[in-house]
């Protein structure tokens, strides 16, 4: 019979997540990951499998959380779905200026790092931008059809510019832009955005 665990398995990985976070995958060992979450190898490996699936481990839950807070962020009616959206990249260009914030997020260290050689975190980081990307379209489309944003718009071409944009900003913010060329890149991009006949007046 296996023995009950004896450790509380969402801190560990919320260690395992930090780590991996700030020291890349290649540069954190499993001595590392040990000394971190307080438990031994074979505790580790019984619990969780290796090293890597540790990291696909954290890397699918942070990756389905990035995705569910920005649709939650943008959820709502029609009305103000416009208005939504631009707070919220707003709201990205501010955080991305952020010291705080210079390490970037996990999402795009771990598929700079891997994507190239790894499929299995190849696949989840595109997963990922493409529910990012749907999130916006879906915003877009509630903007248009409540008159805000122009009829012959395309949504999802513009979603994928979104995503573009918002993508942008922690690249750019992590290598020391400031806050108002961030801020101001969000108002370039929607400033661009056709508007209906109605919400020009």
């Amino acid at each position: 019979m296996a023995r009950p665990r004896t450790f509380d398995e969402a801190q560990v990985l919320r260690a395992v997540r930090e780590q991996f976070w700030s020291k890349g995958y290649a540069a954190t060992s499993m001595d590392d990951l040990m000394q971190a979450t307080g438990l031994g190898k074979g505790s580790l490996y019984g619990a969780f499998g290796d090293k890597h699936q540790l990291f696909l481990k954290v890397f699918d839950a942070y990756c389905v959380n990035s995705v569910e807070s920005v649709k939650k962020a943008l959820e709502g009616p029609d009305a103000g779905a416009l208005e939504r959206l631009r707070q919220y990249l707003l709201g990205a260009a501010t955080a991305s200026a952020a010291q705080a914030n210079r390490r970037g997020c996990l999402l795009a260290r771990g598929t700079a790092e891997l994507a190239a050689r790894d499929g299995a975190v190849a696949e989840r980081a595109l997963k990922t931008f493409q529910g990012l990307e749907a999130t916006f379209v879906r915003c877009l489309e509630q903007a248009q059809a409540h008159g805000d944003v122009a009829p012959q718009v395309d949504p999802r071409k513009w979603g994928a510019m979104l995503l573009a944009v918002f993508r942008g900003l922690e690249a750019v913010g992590k290598a020391g832009m400031d806050e108002p060329t961030l801020r101001g890149m969000v108002e370039t991009a929607l400033g661009a955005l056709p508007v209906s006949a109605k919400r020009r007046r």
